[in-house]
């Protein structure tokens, strides 16, 4: 038989099977089909026009020149939002299945919404050691720019799709941060459109309130719309090394003691059960042992956080030497752990994103495929997944004093149960913003990231997530704000320092013109 008609025949049998069975029930249990005969192929094609087009631009040096007229536009756009009488409050026009966060968020069809198309690096000044970027550029676009000139982000978040303006108005984080903070603490002025339509830059010295104030903010003082962050000489390699430890004391301790020395240029923890974790410790060099060098980000290799997993069953120590990109997205091929199974509770199974992702002949055949955007993910997921989701999976990053480490583990441990958790140190220097340790001193944190189906009997999203909140909250930690948020009002601006964002608000005009960032982001809020 032509194999073209072969293709078509089975084609027409898959439409057929869909009409009868129904789009929601394909997509709610034979999700893979629909991943990988669409939204792969779809992901592909995204990827190669973001970064031909980021390419040619860059080369031809006309982002700048684009830059200043799209800041007029969103300029005009806010006066015009004025002169209509500033009914609603604004927000950014992208749609909410573009970002990476799996919350959606309601406002964005009440408020007005501010179109803003700024996806360019602007300038890489390697004399003051500073990349200016628009806020829709993302780590992927960074990362291949950057290594390429031999420099690199002191801080480096591991998903390609991150956008510099997310983590700014939120958070981002790295397994360098125990040198250098969270991603708000490496970045030098920030570049904002104001509520009356004016544009300004913030630095630690010129509007310095502000500059402490927008992280974190979600968008609620102003509009992003360029910011310079720090850059450091890039090496070739990651000097990486794999120590399975077993018990919750020594992991902590060890995690601790690693986490401090900054003779580590990177630090991470894997921990697969309450008592089993393999903690990693890496240094940037120009030379490797060929016999040693792991080429991890190459689409036939084994998803990390699988090959991690290997040296804890093996239970041996290992040197790898892995290239620097292919460190720094470690993490972005099976989106953490995402891709694997998802078996959710009910009589309803949410199967796998893609449930032969990680066999070896389907990572030789179609890995380079890998992964389905995030954002077609959420696009296509439907009303059913999306409430499946939300009871019976969690996403969240809380960030905890390194001094409760053990504690902290042992409450994700009894409250959710989900496994692997990611661990990654950072440094918070004190400061005036949402987000600075209790006392004057800056203080060692460790970021628990759980992400994955709670292995908790009857297990309640709200009562749960509450519970881990209130915990946080006692040990003067933070959540991150991309993830569901159960506080109540009161609740949050315990957690988090108001005082200089609520005085800005007031004196920048905002309380008209944007949402309260609890208001933004919170469930309690929103629905």
């Amino acid at each position: 038989m032509d194999p073209l008609l072969y293709l078509g025949g089975l084609v027409v049998l898959f439409l057929l099977w869909i009409k009868v069975k129904g789009l929601d029930y394909v997509i709610v249990h034979q999700r893979w089909i629909f991943v990988c005969l669409f939204l792969l192929p779809l992901s592909v094609i995204f990827d190669v026009y973001y970064y031909l087009r980021a390419w040619l631009i860059f080369k031809m040096c006309s982002a700048p020149k684009q830059h200043d007229q799209r800041v007029r536009n969103i300029q005009r756009q806010v006066r015009e939002w004025r002169k209509e009488g500033g009914k609603t409050h604004m927000c950014t026009g992208r749609p909410g299945w573009l970002t990476v966060s799996l919350r959606v968020g309601k406002y964005k069809k009440t408020n007005k919404n501010i179109m803003i198309n700024m996806m360019d690096i602007l300038e890489v000044d390697t004399q003051r050691q500073v990349v200016r970027v628009e806020p829709l550029v993302n780590m992927g676009q960074i990362t291949a720019l950057l290594n390429s000139l031999g420099w690199t982000l002191p801080v480096l978040p591991e998903l390609d799709d991150l956008t510099v303006g997310g983590l700014v108005m939120g958070t981002g984080i790295e397994s360098s941060s125990h040198i250098y903070g969270l991603f708000q603490h490496i970045c030098v002025a920030f570049e904002l459109v104001l509520a009356d339509g004016s544009l300004v830059r913030c630095t630690e010295e010129e509007n310095s309130d502000l500059f402490h104030a927008v992280p974190w903010s979600c968008g609620t003082l102003g509009f992003l719309v360029a910011a310079e962050i720090k850059i450091v000489p890039a090496s070739l390699w990651v000097c990486l090394q794999y120590e399975p430890i077993r018990g919750l004391e020594n992991i902590c301790r060890r995690f601790s003691e690693a986490s401090e020395d900054k003779n580590n240029t990177f630090v991470e923890g894997l921990q697969y059960s309450l008592d089993e974790a393999v903690i990693m410790t890496g240094t940037m060099t120009d030379t490797a042992e060929p016999d040693k060098i792991n080429r991890i980000g190459l689409h036939y290799k084994p998803w990390f956080f699988k090959h991690v997993e290997r040296y804890l069953t093996e239970n041996k120590k290992a040197v790898e030497y892995i290239p620097l990109r292919h460190y720094y997205h470690r993490h972005t091929r099976s989106i953490f752990w995402e891709l694997q199974l998802i078996p959710v509770h009910m009589n309803v199974c949410l199967q796998d994103i893609i449930p032969f992702g990680n066999h070896p002949v389907f990572r030789w055949l179609f890995g380079w495929m890998v992964p389905p955007k995030i954002s077609l993910l959420k696009l296509t997921q439907g009303e059913t997944i999306r409430q499946l989701y939300e009871q019976h999976h969690v996403v969240q990053d809380m960030l905890v004093p390194m001094k409760h480490i053990q504690t902290a583990i042992a409450r994700f441990h009894q409250d959710i149960h989900v496994y692997p958790l990611w661990l990654c140190p950072f440094m918070l220097p004190p400061g005036r913003g949402m987000v600075h340790p209790k006392g004057e001193e800056a203080e060692l944190y460790v970021d628990i990231g759980a992400y994955g189906e709670p292995g908790v009997k009857h297990f309640q999203a709200k009562a749960s997530c509450r519970q881990l909140e209130q915990f946080v909250r006692e040990v003067h930690g933070f959540q991150m704000l991309y993830a569901d948020v159960y506080m109540e009002r009161s609740e949050f601006w315990e957690m988090f320092d108001g005082t200089l964002y609520h005085r800005l608000r007031k004196e920048l005009g905002c309380q008209d013109a944007f949402p309260e960032v609890y208001d933004k982001i919170c469930k309690a809020a929103r629905h």
